[in-house]
């Protein structure tokens, strides 16, 4: 019996391990596209031509080895295998421990500075995840589908006037706002977790490990908002003149 116990707790450490190395890599995999995708979203300054000329490059870029928009579906595939290995090996490290604490979970515990940060961490990771879960949806729904067009009307193809239309308001930049603070602290603790959990962590890397992921999430926010606050405050920014970006026929 109590091998069969010992063996059970093997194959459940092992399978946390599993777990918590798959939220690793899908999540480190977020960081780099959300990387390259503020870096693209900083071509707004060089005005409408460029910043829609980059939009449009994205959409032919590889012809005719790739198909129109191809590697765009090749990145959301990626993207949506990586969110439900996110999401997944987060629910259910989550489900598990739950069920490891049982009956515990209320019992009082020791209150100490790495307890209190401990708990920041996991609800900040838990619920900031949830919100950038909503937001990833809207998000799509705003500027890929078209879908959502929040503060007026938009045009297909005309990226830089679609974003321009978008943070001319104020409750739409505050939107932003809070799902990018929320990436950012996501990506705060999560560069860390996913670090150690790759066995990158030793006494003498964890300043710098500390360092780096303060200045990525830094990074991340201070881009993001870039662009918003630019158009909202009218900040070097010119309206869009030229009209809807013209989409060639494929």
């Amino acid at each position: 019996m109590a091998k069969t116990t010992t063996s059970k707790k093997r194959t459940a450490g092992r399978t946390t391990v599993a777990m918590k190395r798959a939220m690793a890599v899908s999540g480190l995999f977020f960081i780099f596209f959300v990387l390259f995708h503020c870096y693209g979203n900083l071509k707004y300054f060089l005005g409408e031509d460029a910043y829609n000329g980059y939009a449009h490059h994205l959409r032919t870029m590889f012809e005719p080895i790739l198909p129109y928009e191809g590697l765009l579906w090749i990145l959301r595939v990626l993207l949506l295998v990586a969110l439900v290995v996110h999401a997944g090996a987060a629910f259910h490290l989550w489900a598990r421990n739950n069920k490891a604490r049982g009956s515990d979970k209320y019992a009082v515990k020791k209150a100490s500075a790495e307890y209190y940060a401990s708990r920041y961490a996991n609800r900040t990771m838990r619920w900031g995840g949830v919100i950038l879960l909503l937001f990833i949806v809207a998000h799509i729904l705003q500027f890929t589908t078209l879908s959502l067009q929040f503060g007026g009307h938009y045009y297909s193809g005309d990226a830089y006037e679609n974003m321009y239309i978008a943070f001319s308001h104020w409750w739409v930049w505050l939107m932003y706002l809070v799902a990018v603070c929320s990436l950012g602290l996501h990506v705060w603790h999560g560069v860390w977790s996913a670090l150690q959990s790759l066995g990158a962590t030793r006494k003498n890397t964890i300043p710098g490990i500390r360092l780096v992921a303060f200045l990525i999430a830094a990074a991340l926010v201070v881009g993001f908002m870039s662009v918003p606050t630019a158009i909202l405050f009218n900040i070097g920014i010119a309206a869009p003149v030229d009209g809807p970006w013209p989409i060639p026929v494929h």
